[in-house]
């Protein structure tokens, strides 16, 4: 099986990016492996720390390795969002292949500094795990919003994040290019709900892009909501790992609401389930086609 490194190396190098899906539960890990499977696709399953807790670090390893053992599909199992360097630690111990160190509230020194004491740890425990630092802020989180104000001081700036890669030696850096955590849902006459988050700022990408070269992964966090033409320009410009959570807990929850008010008095859980797994298996593999992933396996 490939190396976490040279799957999102091969995704570099063929221009696709491989998505990272946020898992909680055994449904959510279900479609989203199924998915990958289907398409040929390497995937990256990602729990946040809250995640993390509810279904246990050691568990959803576990777990992984036996859908890897069936299906023999490159998974990476990530560690989303990680703060602080105790959590980095206990994902690691656990089996994760990549983590996510998340200093992006701190100023810049400080996010160097911290992210370089994780890179410095996780690599002397072993050098094959993925280090992810992030730099710019991120506004929002995996809900719904009303609306989310996006300020040009919240946007990745090129310059500091050559410098945050060469000081930190980060493997991969999430970037702020107008992107937001969440969906921003917007009220239409015709037909209900309506979701559509602002446009990325493509040129700033571009300008991260050629200050950093290919010296590190560059990672769009936030990707649910976010209009598809810019994400296939984003991947275009060097984006090679984009996280959806949000989309995938709203197929899950509309889709069990809707099973459970339609069969008032079904009880049994794997009676309920298929549906809810198929909903959100819908939104898994429109992702994978539209990053580019579909047989990446063999690429």
């Amino acid at each position: 099986m490939l190396s976490p490194y040279k799957i999102l190396k091969s995704a570099q190098l063929n221009h696709y990016a491989i998505g990272a899906f946020n898992a909680c539960n055994l449904e959510l890990i279900k479609a989203i492996v199924i998915s990958a499977h289907r398409l040929k696709s390497s995937v990256i399953i990602a729990t946040s720390e809250g995640e993390s807790e509810f279904i246990g670090m050691r568990k959803i390893r576990k777990i992984i390795d036996v859908w890897q053992e069936e299906l023999n599909i490159p998974i990476i199992l990530h560690l989303d969002h990680g703060h602080s360097l105790e959590k980095i630690k206990e994902a690691i111990n656990s089996g994760y292949d990549s983590v996510h160190f998340d200093g992006s509230s701190l100023c810049l020194e400080d996010n160097i500094k911290t992210t370089k004491k994780v890179v410095n740890y996780v690599k002397k425990k072993n050098s094959g795990i993925i280090v992810e630092g992030e730099l710019g802020y991120l506004r929002g989180s995996s809900e719904l919003h009303s609306g989310v104000e996006i300020k040009e001081d919240d946007l990745t700036d090129p310059d500091e994040a050559l410098e945050f890669i060469e000081k930190t030696g980060v493997d991969s850096l999430a970037v702020a290019i107008g992107n937001i955590h969440g969906i921003i849902k917007k009220q239409s006459n015709s037909s209900g709900l309506k979701y559509r988050n602002p446009h990325l700022y493509l040129s700033r990408l571009k300008q991260i892009k050629e200050k950093v070269e290919d010296k590190v992964f560059l990672v769009l966090h936030g990707g649910s909501g976010t209009p598809e033409g810019d994400i296939k320009k984003a991947i275009d410009l060097g984006i090679i790992k984009v996280n959806i959570n949000t989309e995938l807990r709203i197929a899950f929850s509309n889709t069990l609401r809707k099973i459970l008010k339609e069969k008032k008095n079904e009880i049994v859980p794997y009676r309920i389930m298929p549906a809810v797994i198929d909903a959100v298996e819908k939104v898994v593999m429109e992702k994978i086609k539209l990053f580019g992933s579909v047989n990446s396996i063999l690429k």
